[in-house]
């Protein structure tokens, strides 16, 4: 199977090579001018830990205290950060496939082993593999939920038998949280050995802020702060201010990404029945995106390469994400753009199996 990595495809490949973007996983993107005003920002260097304002709006969301919370250059860097003051050369951890290249490169790269699990049917943890896959020098479980690139969430179940696999084998759970809305119900409040990781790219529609957070442990979160210093030092003060009045707003903004999640679903339901079973998609799960499976001849790389330079369409392929035969599709677009985009794709299913549109 061809692989590819995402910077490469989405950074050299893509580049400027679409005009509609129903690849990239998060909501509409603002603009600069839907934004309210800096103009009395003071550019200094803010804050090792994030600006108090933010570190409150993020606490607010977990009902914890601000010395749990720690603000990042995004949910990336939390979980760079993670990787680094958690893990040692030799330590092994557990990540799962299709799923983000960082949580099994990272790793390897700082001199740790990796073990990237398949999922089980359904998109679902096999249990039984987890267990096997345990060894003395296991020290850390990372799970993403609600999941990109499948857009599961976790079960009840599956959440009870994490938590008590990290309880007896003294494990750490980092938690990738990036889609979750409500975080009262995130993992974080169930155990101590518990992480959790997010920020302001995927629901609010600002990547370009690069607002992450970790939250959990105290001391946990201090070291990684700790060792932010020798990365970022501290966040833009810029970015940091426009998220402090995104957060403020935060019940708007959700209300109005809801319905545009709702709308843009029924719109995606229409278009897979009309594609004659070229196309068959896993439920979504709280997530901007689902993952279609392509029921045509080719790889799926080859499949949204055609879709990307013949149509100008941004997808993404199973590959990026260690999967075949798929691609994770986002269906959180205005009406109109969803359409057309889905229209064209649809143009290259058709000739993919040798129909004629």
């Amino acid at each position: 199977m061809e692989t590819i990595s995402i910077r490469d495809w989405v950074f050299q490949e893509a580049e400027g090579r679409y005009d509609i973007d129903l690849g990239d996983s998060n909501a509409p993107c603002w603009k600069v001018g839907d934004l309210p005003d800096t103009s009395q920002v003071v550019l200094d260097y803010g804050a090792d830990r994030g600006t108090t304002v933010l570190r409150e709006h993020v606490a607010e969301l977990y009902g914890c205290s601000t010395r749990a919370i720690g603000i990042t250059h995004g949910g990336q860097e939390a979980l760079y950060l993670l990787y680094r003051t958690l893990l040692k050369p030799g330590d092994h951890l557990i990540t799962f496939r299709p799923g983000w290249q960082q949580s099994w490169l990272v790793p390897e790269r700082s001199g740790c082993t990796v073990t990237a699990l398949p999922y089980g049917d359904g998109f679902r943890i096999d249990f039984a593999q987890l267990v096997a896959a345990f060894r003395p020098t296991t020290r850390a479980i990372v799970i993403n939920t609600p999941c990109n690139p499948t857009g599961k969430a976790l079960t009840a179940a599956e959440r009870d038998m994490l938590l008590q696999l990290a309880r007896s084998y003294d494990l750490y759970l980092i938690a990738d949280e990036e889609y979750l809305c409500d975080f009262s119900e995130s993992l974080v409040h169930e155990d101590s050995r518990v992480i959790s990781v997010s920020g302001l790219s995927k629901v609010y529609g600002v990547p370009g802020l690069r607002i992450g957070w970790l939250c959990g442990d105290e001391t946990v979160v201090a070291n990684a702060m700790e060792y932010k210093h020798l990365t970022t030092i501290s966040n833009s003060v810029l970015c940091e201010h426009l998220g402090s009045t995104l957060l403020a707003r935060r019940s708007d903004l959700l209300e109005g990404y809801k319905t545009l999640l709702k709308e843009g679903y029924v719109t995606l339901q229409r278009w897979v029945a009309s594609c004659g079973g070229q196309v068959s998609i896993v439920e979504p799960e709280g997530t901007p995106f689902c993952w279609v499976r392509l029921h045509v001849p080719g790889s799926s790389l080859e499949f949204c390469r055609k879709v990307l330079h013949d149509m100008g369409v941004l997808t993404m392929p199973a590959e990026l994400f260690g999967e075949k035969h798929g691609m994770r599709l986002t269906f959180v677009r205005p009406t109109a753009e969803l359409e057309e985009g889905l229209s064209r794709i649809k143009s290259v299913l058709l000739e993919s199996a040798g129909q004629i549109a």
